[in-house]
């Protein structure tokens, strides 16, 4: 027989005070926006849109002479705006958030101040043990902004501007076919009658889907390599058809570089650098007239003859193959990417606002976390640390230590 429970008459409920969450005074930023002097840089990180947004908001926005003209918003867009045009450079960097579109030049270290927040692209190649040695002594926070990620997990930054450079590369691509820029005067698309241009896409990522999506839209022929069987079902499954696919094969490889007009090349780096896949014996082997844009050579490039181009001398011809090698494509469209980073940019500073400023944003969202490579004084990037031989601490763990 089993023993009812014991239930002592001095036992009660005590009620417990409820404890609520302290939500954050909301702050007044002060934004500073310098004009970019980086070569090629025409991008402007806050359109005049996102920066009458945030006056509205009750923020200060101060904005260098001449920083939107690369992307055709100019001085009077701004300060009707609501925005401060400053004139004297080292002004704009007194503000306690910089927000740039290029990375930090040598020149912009010293005018920086202690305990800013310094939101802007990272480009590894330019970054120097020096320049990252002055900002650990300014305890700067520094947010890498194409390694936030959003709800989704995604980069929404770099997916932006891969998508640009998917569509653009296809464009300029039909553009170097053309006789009148020296090309051997095909068509990308076609005709009724005659047989479309054959592309080439190497990479089956944002670049690559972005490419053939334009690609097929302008009736050209397309054909995409990778070195992963999921990114080419993911490709085929988002642009809706079946397409001529294959896994990065060199006999395959060869074979269709030989009967290509165009060749993408548009793989993801492996420990930051594009591996390359297509060797100058498979691009002399080419039709002559041909047309190469290799979208990674900022990370070293996929195709063994790449070397940099620039905008003002886009491209340069190698066994009678047009190379078309340029970095920051996206400066190309200034305007379309501005308003593209503008967009995920405005948000973040708003929500930065909402949560008593940029510490309170990195302690609350593990996206942004993910961004930060440089924290008071900390690295907190691990292949930064590494490629200099710095100190590396854990984010997580330096900012549960502070709570």
């Amino acid at each position: 027989m089993t023993k009812k429970p014991y239930i002592s008459p001095s036992f009660s409920y005590v009620p417990l005070e409820e404890t609520l969450e302290i939500v954050p005074r909301k702050k007044q930023l002060f934004i500073g926006i310098p004009k970019e002097t980086s070569f090629q840089e025409n991008r402007v990180p806050l359109t005049p849109d996102a920066v009458a947004v945030l006056v509205n908001d009750g923020h200060d926005v101060a904005v260098e002479h001449g920083a939107g003209e690369g992307s055709f918003y100019y001085d009077n867009d701004y300060s009707e705006a609501g925005a401060r045009i400053v004139y004297n450079r080292p002004d704009v960097y007194k503000a306690t958030t910089i927000i740039k579109s290029a990375p930090i030049a040598e020149d912009e270290v010293a005018l920086l101040q202690p305990g800013q927040v310094i939101i802007s692209p990272i480009h590894l190649p330019v970054l120097r043990a020096e320049m990252l040695e002055q900002l650990l002594a300014k305890k700067i926070i520094g947010v890498a902004f194409e390694s936030i990620k959003d709800d989704a997990g995604a980069n929404p930054i770099v997916r932006a501007m891969s998508e640009i450079a998917g569509n653009y590369v296809i464009l300029t691509a039909a553009r170097y076919l053309s006789s009148t820029d020296n090309g051997k005067g095909v068509l990308l698309g076609g005709i009724s009658g005659v047989p479309p241009a054959r592309v080439l896409i190497i990479g089956a990522g944002v670049v690559g889907e972005f490419a053939a999506r334009a690609a097929f839209g302008l009736g050209a022929s397309v054909k995409i390599f990778d070195n992963s069987v999921y990114r080419l079902m993911r490709l085929q499954n988002n642009i809706g058809r079946r397409c001529f696919t294959s896994v990065l094969d060199p006999a395959v490889l060869a074979e269709e570089l030989r009967l290509a007009d165009v060749a993408i090349g548009a793989l993801k780096p492996v420990n930051g650098i594009s591996p390359v896949v297509v060797t100058e014996q498979m691009v002399s082997n080419m039709k002559a007239g041909s047309v190469i844009m290799d979208v990674s050579i900022d990370r070293g490039g996929c195709f063994e003859t790449s070397r940099l181009t620039s905008h003002e001398k886009p491209v340069f011809k190698k066994y009678d193959v047009i190379h078309y090698c340029v970095p920051n494509i996206a400066s190309g469209v200034a305007r379309t990417a501005s308003r593209a980073i503008s967009n995920v940019l405005m948000g973040l500073m708003q929500q930065s606002a909402d949560m008593g400023g940029m510490e309170g944003l990195i302690m609350q969202r593990s996206g942004i976390r993910r961004g930060v490579y440089l924290y008071k004084g900390c690295v907190t990037n691990a292949p930064i640390a590494r490629r200099f031989g710095f100190k590396y601490t854990d984010l997580d763990l330096l900012l549960s230590s502070h709570s």
